[in-house]
């Protein structure tokens, strides 16, 4: 059985949601499932790698209406996968490309952390 979520969201409003939260939100990871309870691992690894540099940054659940979010962000990134980070209104990327700035050493200057 293949898991098909229920959505109310029409893919102008999760396009008005992405755009919103891109623009109002210094960091803002757009991920399947929540900060506590992330539902991959790719999500739960960009959750860790943020949280070690910033406190505050916002997350968006994508699996409501996961399509609708891939079509949105993909006009942002020209990326289709999930997780995806936005900081100050910039696409940064996925855990792949937050992974490899932290072991550059460069993943706090990315998020502007102080």
């Amino acid at each position: 059985m293949t898991f098909q979520p229920e959505s109310d969201m029409d893919p102008d409003a999760v396009r008005e949601r992405v755009d919103e939260a891109i623009a109002g939100n210094d960091v803002v990871l757009f991920m399947k499932g929540n900060r506590l309870m992330p539902q991959c691992g790719y999500s739960q690894r960009a959750i860790e790698l943020i949280s070690g540099h910033v406190e505050e940054f916002e997350t968006v659940d994508v699996l409501p209406a996961l399509p609708a979010y891939r079509e949105a962000l993909a006009d942002h990134s020209g990326w289709e996968t999930i997780p995806q980070t936005f900081v100050d209104g910039e696409f940064v990327g996925g855990s792949d490309v937050l992974a490899e700035l932290e072991e550059r050493g460069e993943l706090a200057a990315e998020l502007d952390a102080e």
